[in-house]
């Protein structure tokens, strides 16, 4: 398949393929007589594996160094699993942020009247007084 349909199935930009390939995060495309891409199921499976890592947060960098562990060679597991236990601790302190970020707005809605109309008054108040000036 060539790069747009490819783009379609796995819901990546074209671009962004053709920036995968061009880091290194896919393995260099075949191309036909006429140079067009010629995406096969291994390519749509790596695409697809690296669009996952990069939802759950891998960085480009990381991810770069976590593909060419598992396309080495030599066995790597140990450094892998280093690499994915390190993205864990980044996405659990992430959600950790979120839970919090969610408590507080929570806790703001349910005391809108008795902590936020005030706060913002004072905002208001603070704004025009600096407007004066």
């Amino acid at each position: 398949m060539n790069i747009k349909e490819a783009s379609k199935l796995t819901n990546v930009s074209s671009d962004t393929i053709r920036y995968y390939e061009k880091i290194g995060l896919l393995p260099r495309i075949d191309r036909t007589s006429s140079g067009i891409r010629n995406i096969d199921k291994r390519i749509i499976r790596r695409i697809n594996f690296v669009k996952q890592m990069r939802s759950a947060g891998m960085s480009i960098e990381k991810l770069l160094k976590y593909m060419n562990l598992v396309d080495s060679a030599e066995e790597n597991i140990s450094e892998q699993k280093n690499l994915l236990n390190e993205q864990l601790k980044i996405m659990e302190e992430k959600r950790n942020d979120f839970d919090s970020a969610i408590k507080h707005l929570r806790w703001k809605l349910e005391h809108y009247e008795d902590h936020m109309a005030e706060a913002e008054a004072e905002l208001k108040k603070l704004e025009k007084e600096h407007e004066r000036k």
